[in-house]
């Protein structure tokens, strides 16, 4: 968590001068919902996006019916 925070601080905070603090919060959220978790690739997933690597692992399964009615 730690090394998270560092990196919302040096990439979005300390980079952007916010207006006010609704332009902060909407920066930061920004920040954690777009760019953070979806797009950047991270090394310990095989340098693939978050999303990419989940859906290697989504696997869809017929419906099963029943034969006894």
């Amino acid at each position: 968590m730690e090394r998270f925070f560092l990196n919302l601080k040096m990439e979005r905070v300390w980079q952007c001068e916010y207006a006010n603090q609704m332009e902060a919060t909407k920066g930061v959220t920004d920040y954690i919902v777009g760019f953070y978790n979806c797009q950047r690739r991270h090394s310990t997933l095989g340098n693939l996006a978050p999303l990419d690597y989940e859906k290697q692992f989504v696997v869809k399964q017929p419906i099963e019916v029943s034969e006894i009615t």
